[in-house]
């Protein structure tokens, strides 16, 4: 049967996800498996936001709050902003959909880093749009080369600051030398998924410039440092009139009602963020250190993750360390061939994952 598909999504491929861990165990037949692909939080979720789930089941019937109020105002509250600036919805992907379904048209373009997080190109084809890819500088965003691209099409531009996959980050100076010379009708997005595992001090967050600049838009997200990838919300923070318009798009019960307990629970919890941050820490200088005996190239982070040149082909490094019970992301996946990109695990996790790796290599 011939169907009326829309030209846009035949153009499309499927998403590649990690792969999951229950897969892996059916494919090999094995028991242990460490999954260090996804970028998730090895330590979980704050105990207060298991509670929050727990106390939750017993208003599974309910439908959730359509305007995720009680959410909304600790995250305002937290950040300083007014609860009208806050817009919720099912993890950072989706906000990313949203963005490109309120503003992209056919034709109109969408400026980008080559290697990022891919929805950026999917979300913006999706709706008929041109991703204007700029190549990267020293595995960072080249941000003089991705504002000189902005022209009359130009709708978005879009900043990963830790920038996935490569976990770089551009400076407080070089992002205040673009930042006015992007045009008032031009959105910018500041994709901040990583921020708290940020340690560089120089890193320039965004909070301290949107107020000035309304075109700006910051998204968030409960799934990486919070460890609650499995409920789906992810946050940002806009203009008013911004997130009138976003608030017409999103969903009045995308974020279901588990998902804004365990958030608000999760966001209140500093102790708990305090020391993933810290294992986070410990864990890269862990693996930077066993890098440099392995002799093998790697991408100093601000984020939860290392991409680390292989200096073979990463589709048979993947191979090898599936089969030890070792789940990576390969850098073809990523734009990045011969790389892979590592999770930051725990202690435990890292030491197996270099065992694996050595014998692998």
């Amino acid at each position: 049967m011939k169907y009326n598909v829309r030209e846009e999504i035949l153009n499309l491929n499927v998403y590649k996800a990690g792969k999951p861990i229950s897969e892996v165990k059916r494919e090999l037949g094995i028991d242990e498996v460490i999954k260090l692909a996804s970028n998730e939080n090895p330590l979980g979720c704050s105990p207060k936001a298991k509670e929050a789930i727990k106390r939750t089941v017993e208003e599974s019937q309910l439908y959730p709050d359509a305007s995720n109020y009680e959410l909304k105002e600790i995250i305002a509250n937290k950040f300083n902003v007014k609860h009208d600036e806050v817009f919720v919805s099912t993890g950072s992907d989706a906000l990313i959909k949203m963005i490109c379904n309120t503003f992209l048209n056919a034709g109109d373009e969408s400026v980008m880093p080559e290697v990022t997080f891919p929805r950026y190109d999917a979300a913006t084809k999706l709706m008929g749009a041109k991703s204007i890819k700029i190549p990267m500088k020293d595995n960072g965003l080249d941000l003089e080369k991705m504002v000189e691209s902005i022209n009359s099409k130009t709708k978005l531009i879009w900043f990963c600051n830790p920038n996935n996959p490569t976990g770089t980050i551009f400076t407080k100076n070089e992002f205040e030398n673009i930042l006015n010379r992007i045009p008032e009708n031009v959105i910018m997005i500041m994709d901040e998924a990583y921020i708290e595992y940020v340690t560089d001090s120089n890193f320039p967050d965004s909070l301290d410039y949107f107020k000035e600049h309304p075109n700006m838009v910051i998204l968030r997200t409960f799934s990486k440092a919070y460890g609650l990838a499995s409920l789906r919300c992810g946050y940002g923070i806009a203009h008013e009139e911004l997130v009138g318009y976003f608030n017409r798009v999103i969903g009045p019960f995308d974020v279901n009602l588990f998902a804004q307990q365990a958030a608000a629970a999760a966001m209140q919890d500093e102790k708990f963020i305090q020391k993933v941050h810290e294992v986070n820490k410990q864990g890269k200088e862990y693996l930077y250190s066993e890098f440099d005996k392995l002799g093998l190239p790697y991408i100093k982070t601000n984020a939860n993750f290392i991409m680390v040149d292989t200096k073979t082909d990463d589709k048979q490094v993947f191979e090898k360390l599936l089969k030890q019970g070792l789940i990576i992301r390969p850098g073809h996946l990523l734009g990045m061939p011969g790389w892979m990109r590592v999770t930051v695990g725990t202690k435990d996790q890292n030491v197996k994952f270099i065992e694996a790796l050595k014998k692998s290599l």
